[in-house]
């Protein structure tokens, strides 16, 4: 089951601002890719399972992550079912990311207190996710809606919490206009960790960068 609740999982999101997303198949080097983000100062990383026999990798990533690195926060992205999301959840995910809007998956992540973040592209959809009890609405593709679809939902709605996923860099112009938009939290995937960061085995260079990241968007906030 979860080690963190849903508002634990909300709070730190809010705090760094930033949600790493990666997959591979290679556990060996899956662990070492959550090693870098962590030592960068990541404390959330978003396992996006695509790929044949996906929850046998996180299994073995969120044990190292229990044991190994204390604080770290691992959850799950493109899940599209329920069965799925309970099926991830009993091998202790955090949280569950979503490409849309599904009700079945609100319900089994509600009933354990588990965060969940759909993807909504509407105010309706946004609406509806919240009236569900989402803390963290995920805009989903980012770079199709940009900083001024945020802010314009959050004039009326400045309650609100968005994480925008796609069209996010790790670029200083680029992540001050999603934050001065108003976003909570941006999720990164390979702008962050790149197939070259991969290919090279350059998880120094990816420890650097998310530590450099996290340190921008700390910056901007202030």
């Amino acid at each position: 089951m979860a080690q963190y609740s849903r508002i634990e999982v909300a709070s730190v999101m809010k705090e760094t601002g930033m949600v790493p997303l990666f997959y591979h198949p290679d556990i060996e080097l899956g662990k070492k890719v959550l090693k870098a983000c962590y030592d960068g100062g990541a404390r959330l990383l978003e396992f996006t399972a695509r790929g044949d026999f996906a929850f046998e990798v996180f299994s073995e990533l969120n044990k190292y992550a229990i044991k190994e690195l204390p604080g770290m926060i691992l959850g799950v992205g493109s899940i599209t079912d329920a069965a799925a999301a309970s099926m991830f959840m009993q091998m202790g995910a955090n949280f569950i990311v979503t490409p849309s809007l599904r009700e079945d998956i609100a319900i089994v992540c509600n009933r354990r207190k588990v965060l969940w973040s759909p993807g909504c592209g509407s105010l309706t959809e946004i609406n509806k996710a919240e009236e569900m009890g989402c803390e963290i609405v995920k805009l989903f593709p980012g770079d199709l809606y940009g900083p001024g679809f945020v802010k314009a939902i959050k004039g009326p709605q400045p309650w609100t919490s968005v994480m925008p996923t796609g069209g996010v860099s790790t670029e200083e112009a680029n992540l001050k206009a999603w934050f001065d938009a108003g976003v909570t939290c941006v999720g990164m995937g390979s702008k962050l960790i790149s197939k070259e960061i991969l290919s090279k085995k350059d998880f120094d260079g990816l420890e650097t960068l998310v530590h450099t990241t996290l340190k921008t968007i700390a910056k901007i906030r202030n």
